[in-house]
């Protein structure tokens, strides 16, 4: 029987996977950042059909990740925009994009993202709010918070993840 949702977890990893985790709506989530905002655009940037981008569109504006607008250069024609939940999507955007160029490019980054200010490549990392210093796996402990009902519902340890050809990320 296909689960049709993570509810069951009390994971923040798999609730925010329930409405952003299926690949089409992180991509029209990144379109949206670029600035293609109508149905059509998006529609002609993704290759998706027009059924597919209606549910999409729908399940993200529900949620509130998106919010349509009136277009202005069509009559009775609406765009999209990104709310700040969806915003905040920004940073996640960025780290997969990062990722991708890192290990699925092998003929180089097919999009590099320019710092607007200065002009200089940027490549987002992982920093602790508290001291400023770059996050990494084998420093991280999860504890359970208040959340949590099940007390077996998060392993406590994580096991070495850094031992690759790429080195410490």
């Amino acid at each position: 029987m296909r689960r049709e949702n993570f509810k069951h977890l009390e994971c923040p990893l798999a609730r925010s996977l329930d409405i952003i985790g299926e690949w089409w709506s992180l991509l029209i989530v990144r379109d949206l950042f670029y600035g293609i905002n109508t149905f059509d655009l998006l529609c002609q940037d993704l290759s998706i059909a027009r059924n597919i981008l209606t549910n999409r569109l729908k399940k993200l504006t529900d949620r509130g990740i998106i919010e349509k607008q009136p277009d202005e250069t069509k009559p009775r024609g609406q765009s999209y925009r990104l709310t700040r939940k969806g915003k905040d999507l920004f940073p996640i955007i960025m780290a997969l994009a990062a990722w991708g160029n890192a290990w699925e490019a092998p003929n180089g980054p097919p999009i590099i993202f320019r710092h607007k200010p200065d002009r200089h490549n940027v490549q987002p990392i992982v920093i602790c709010a508290a001291c400023g210093e770059p996050i990494k796996a084998k420093d991280i402990q999860p504890e359970r918070g208040p959340g949590v009902k099940r007390t077996s519902a998060l392993p406590m340890t994580l096991r070495n993840t850094t031992d690759d050809s790429k080195g410490d990320k």
